[in-house]
């Protein structure tokens, strides 16, 4: 455990930090199983605003440092094709 004040306030901060990027993340992946769900299912239109909506999520989480920018960039690049070959 840390014994000085500027290495106990590093590991509070730490722990906050840790807990705010683990609901994201774990909102970030509840998201993207969305997506997959409505496509499994076949509808289109829900399949295009769940889409959306993880769009944001991923692009915030990528802003946010939870994630790279990659990462949530390849989500959505595969998300997005699944919709597209869905729609024709």
């Amino acid at each position: 455990m840390a014994n000085h004040a500027s290495a106990l306030k590093r590991a509070r901060q730490s722990e906050k930090r840790r807990l705010q990027n683990k609901a994201v993340r774990t909102h970030m992946r509840n998201v993207i199983k969305n997506v997959r769900q409505v496509i499994a299912q076949g509808q289109v239109p829900e399949a295009e605003a769940a889409l959306v909506q993880a769009m944001s999520v991923l692009d915030k989480a990528a802003s946010r440092g939870v994630i790279h920018d990659n990462k949530a960039a390849r989500h959505v690049s595969r998300l997005s094709r699944q919709v597209q070959a869905l729609k024709s």
